[in-house]
């Protein structure tokens, strides 16, 4: 993995889309990892008995998706220096699994501090998941 340079980076500049799947085993093993056993993520009848349209994945789910995006865009986890979003819509698993579309655009780069601030955009089933969904992240 190489980090990503001051240097070569500029405002406007873009990466992705970059397609994450998440299956309902998926959701099952970062409930297990997160302590999150909210049944909504992982009871299909409980899920839609609460007016869900089916299983949903955890909305941490879906920021460590994006943030594993950024990331991987960065040059690693450690050079996320500050990372928000707001949760605008939840991800449906259906039984046959989902997919999350994560890509970024350079919103500025301050030359003196080395920083990009990242602006990603989150979509599952044509659907925007995440909102005001920015990252920092330290460049060489």
């Amino acid at each position: 993995m190489s980090i990503r340079t001051a240097a070569e980076t500029r405002a406007g500049d873009t990466f992705g889309p970059q397609t994450v799947p998440v299956a309902r085993e998926t959701l099952v093993a970062y409930a297990d990892a997160s302590g999150d056993q909210n049944p909504i993520h992982q009871d299909e009848e409980f899920a839609k008995g609460v007016g869900l349209p089916d299983v949903i994945a955890h909305g941490m789910w879906t920021m460590g998706a994006a943030g594993s995006a950024v990331s991987a865009w960065a040059g690693g986890a450690d050079r996320v220096v500050e990372f928000g979003t707001r949760f605008t819509k939840p991800v449906v698993v259906p039984a046959g699994g989902a997919q999350v579309e994560i890509s970024g655009t350079v919103k500025s780069v301050d030359p003196e501090t080395r920083r990009a601030v990242v602006d990603l955009t989150v979509t599952a089933a044509g659907d925007k998941v995440l909102g005001r969904c920015l990252a920092t992240v330290q460049l060489d």
